[in-house]
């Protein structure tokens, strides 16, 4: 009797072990998303082919829900495909950097003197701003033998009178943009201390950038000299109004009509006509009166002027109201005064 419920109750236990085991799996088994799993995983084989015995098998789904529940949130799987999506993004940003246009650098803002092209003699160009305008104009800052001056105190000292070469030339003018300048042929000169110096071209300044005791004149002529080892010395011959200098007019009949054009004139000029008629002199080392500025130029500045007329004054001034360095320091240099 006894043996026989034991048999009834283990046939029980044993149906109900087994339709617990038919049961389908996904009524308790959570969902895992298709593309979680292997790409070529192998289908599971049936339950019961993998253990006959149903409390074998009981035993093994219970694992099996337990060990879901908990591996789902650190899945093999899901691991797997965060390692795979951290070098295939590589390749993007890559191209991303590639496909983005390089920025070009913002061009650096141009400063005040780049809009001085031209040195002058007012604003932004005028000569307080010369020196540092080009690295080649330093010395119209930090020079210290520079010219003009204001020439005060001379030296009375016998000194040989300057012998001019001068006889009747071809020339050519030019407005240069800063003075009307006169380029002169070949054959005319002077001598000075035994250095022969070959006449280049004269150009002109208004008012006279050079003073004899403060006083200013109307204008002057700078008749620049070179020697073979390209020393310059300058003849500074001052102009003062008074009657018309034939020499000035038969420039001012050749003025170019354009800036930078370069006339040829059919005449000649007799240089000689342009000096004064009294050849005593003051003589110092300076500098040019425009860029670049360079020392070490011989300077012979005529005592006595020559006149000029109102109407000749008026033509230089409307092309050039002023186009002279002011006075520059003497800086206790040696002035000579011939007799």
């Amino acid at each position: 009797m006894r043996t026989r419920f034991f048999l009834v109750a283990l046939v029980a236990l044993v149906m109900h072990a087994t339709a617990a085991a038919d049961a389908p799996a996904g009524e308790a088994r959570p969902e895992v998303k298709p593309e979680a799993k292997p790409a070529k995983a192998e289908a599971r084989p049936p339950a019961r082919a993998e253990m006959p015995d149903p409390m074998d098998r009981l035993r093994e789904r219970l694992a099996e829900k337990l060990g879901a529940t908990k591996a789902a949130p650190t899945s093999p799987n899901v691991l797997r495909v965060a390692a795979r999506a951290e070098p295939e993004s590589a390749p993007a940003v890559a191209a991303a950097k590639t496909a983005a246009p390089k920025q070009k650098p913002a061009a650096a803002p141009k400063t005040e003197h780049a809009h001085a092209a031209h040195w002058g003699y007012e604003g932004e160009g005028g000569p307080a701003s010369w020196g540092a305008m080009k690295p080649e104009f330093a010395k119209c800052a930090s020079g210290t033998r520079q010219s003009p001056i204001d020439i005060r105190e001379g030296i009375k000292v016998q000194l040989d009178l300057v012998p001019f070469d001068y006889k009747p030339s071809a020339f050519r003018v030019i407005d240069n943009g800063h003075t009307v300048q006169v380029n002169v042929a070949p054959g005319n000169s002077i001598e000075v201390m035994g250095r022969r110096y070959e006449l280049a071209q004269f150009h002109f300044h208004r008012p006279s950038e050079e003073r004899i005791d403060g006083r200013q004149f109307d204008m002057v002529v700078h008749l620049v000299h070179k020697d073979p080892e390209g020393r310059l010395a300058v003849v500074a011959v001052l102009l003062e109004r008074g009657s018309a200098q034939p020499v000035v007019q038969k420039v001012w009949n050749n003025l170019p009509l354009e800036k930078g054009e370069e006339v040829p004139a059919r005449d000649t000029l007799d240089l000689a006509a342009l000096l004064p008629s009294e050849r005593s002199y003051f003589t110092y080392m300076g500098s040019l009166t425009t860029p670049p500025c360079s020392e070490g130029v011989l300077w012979m500045v005529m005592k006595q002027p020559v006149a000029i007329s109102p109407e000749q004054i008026g033509i230089f001034a409307r092309l050039y109201p002023m186009n002279a360095r002011p006075i520059q320091s003497a800086a206790g240099r040696l002035i000579k005064e011939s007799n």
